[in-house]
């Protein structure tokens, strides 16, 4: 995949999970975490172009430093994230304000790993963000659904069997 379709994938995926993380929505099912994170990851390494072939231990690094970047977002975006009972018993998410400070620091962030691998002449291409937010998606969904799983209802049930 080229670089200028991967970039669409990206902007539009990233339009998707922002727009939707400050509106309040039924959290997904255990069975959609895997699949936008796993459909980015196969794009990302069936290109061969994932790693610079002149620098591949700094190419390595970088593309290890971000995912490792990104990971540490999603559990922070994952673990700040609103969870609550709704009135049809399901589950409900929302974004808050720190998400959205967790965000700006991770640009910042991707930002100087890819001044570094400017400075030390490494070719980065989109093939390594696609992992890397493949990747964010994937650890803030888990975090989300294990936090959903230890949910106590905020509400008492009554017991009908009296």
């Amino acid at each position: 995949m080229n670089g200028a379709l991967n970039t669409l994938v990206i902007v539009a995926v990233a339009a998707l999970v922002i727009g939707r993380q400050f509106r309040a929505r039924r959290l997904d099912s255990e069975r959609r975490v895997w699949l936008i994170p796993l459909v980015l990851a196969v794009l990302a390494l069936r290109d061969p172009a994932l790693l610079d072939s002149r620098h591949v231990a700094f190419s390595v690094l970088l593309l290890a430093a971000g995912v490792v970047v990104e990971i540490a977002l999603g559990s922070v975006w994952g673990w700040t994230a609103k969870l609550w009972y709704g009135e049809d018993g399901g589950i409900w998410v929302k974004g808050t304000p720190v998400a959205m400070a967790a965000w700006a620091g991770m640009l910042v962030l991707r930002g100087g790993l890819y001044a570094i691998g400017a400075a030390l002449g490494v070719h980065q291409g989109t093939n390594q963000l696609l992992l890397a937010l493949a990747a964010l998606l994937l650890v803030r969904g888990v975090v989300l659904q294990w936090r959903a799983r230890t949910l106590a209802a905020s509400y008492r049930v009554p017991d009908l069997t009296r």
